[in-house]
């Protein structure tokens, strides 16, 4: 999906997303469950690199760090992400002269200069152009630990897929403008979808490579939904959940529970008894996918199923939750399991205390 259209700042993709907690050890053993393995430390900051597959996580337990300031206000969270660039101080200089807000991030002697600007929630958006092996950020400002794969298989997840944020009522047209104007973003899909008591709109954006992709979700206007509880116990607004990419979902399914990982629970047996009028001819094992909760969407027509498979986790960081996924040729964010999905989060809350209903 590379070059669908100009790509002004020379994007390649996602290098990693950064995470901090007000509380010690609470990102880093969820990470374990997730598949991931702690791969290096910085050489001069309380910072760890995990990985799996090609995914980068970064866990910054720096005291007086943005990180840790960022943490304080929003507790455990994904606090900063980083784009690939091809030209890192091009790109930030761009971004500058587009408006773009500049963070001096703190840096100590021999070590890189990572140019940041203010993203979503004012949490940094990295810009790096370091990402090959043997000459990335890594290589140069982390230690890598003896004897560790420096790319571990874990679950089987490969690449981070897209990344949500959550923004107030009538922000969403800023930030996809936020986007467009220094990225060059483009909309990929629009979401207007009504539960029993409340509703929200999202708006799917995708960068120049294909390989970054940011849905925006807003509350509608009736409000008490999932995005306002989640602006609520976020404290603003931020990422709400990241989704990671694998090749095989229901092995890796089968890892997420043996580890631990609280899942969504699957849906009624009528979402299952349904897929084959759904998707008719779709070839995936219903049993199996209902078992473990796995949810399929996409389009069979003319006889090529083009399909995605997804599942969520419970929240697992404050508000912030994982989503993993497997693609055969479907491109899209499971917008046929929407309803299905917000329904059955609109129940939660019900069950909760957190919506009244009528």
């Amino acid at each position: 999906m590379a070059d669908l259209f100009d790509n002004p700042m020379g994007l390649t993709g996602f290098e990693f997303v950064e995470f901090a907690s007000p509380t010690a050890g609470i990102v880093e053993p969820l990470l374990a469950q997730l598949g991931f393995t702690l791969v290096a430390k910085h050489r001069s900051k309380d910072v760890l690199l995990y990985r799996q597959g090609g995914i980068n996580f970064i866990v910054n337990r720096e005291p007086k760090s943005p990180a840790a300031y960022f943490a304080a206000e929003h507790g455990p969270c994904a606090c900063g992400l980083a784009f690939r660039v091809k030209d890192a101080h091009q790109a930030y200089y761009r971004a500058l002269a587009l408006g773009a807000q500049p963070i001096e991030m703190p840096t100590g002697p021999m070590e890189l200069r990572l140019p940041a600007i203010k993203g979503i929630g004012g949490a940094p958006l990295y810009l790096i152009d370091r990402f090959e092996d043997g000459a990335s950020i890594y290589d140069i400002d982390f230690e890598f630990l003896p004897g560790v794969e420096r790319h571990p298989v874990g679950h089987g997840f490969t690449t981070i897929d897209h990344l949500t944020h959550n923004v107030y009522r009538g922000r969403m047209h800023y930030w996809a403008q936020f986007y467009e104007r220094i990225f060059g973003f483009r909309e990929l899909r629009y979401f207007d979808i009504q539960g029993e008591y409340t509703g929200l709109a999202s708006k799917a954006m995708t960068a120049p490579d294909g390989l970054i992709r940011i849905p925006l979700n807003e509350e509608a206007k009736q409000g008490g939904g999932q995005i306002e509880e989640f602006l609520m116990q976020f404290n603003g607004e931020g990422i709400q959940h990241v989704a990671l990419l694998c090749d095989d979902l229901l092995a890796a399914v089968d890892k997420l529970q043996l580890a631990g990982v609280p899942l969504m629970t699957a849906p009624n047996d009528v979402y299952y008894d349904m897929l084959a009028e759904r998707l008719p001819g779709h070839g995936q094992p219903v049993a199996e996918l209902q078992t473990r909760g796995i949810l399929l969407d996409g389009s069979t027509q003319d006889g090529q199923p083009r399909l995605l498979l997804q599942i969520f986790s419970q929240t697992l960081l404050g508000p912030v939750f994982f989503e993993f996924i497997q693609r055969r040729g479907d491109q899209g964010f499971g917008e046929g399991n929407f309803k299905a999905l917000f329904e059955s989060m609109e129940r939660d809350q019900v069950r909760r205390g957190a919506l009244q209903n009528a």
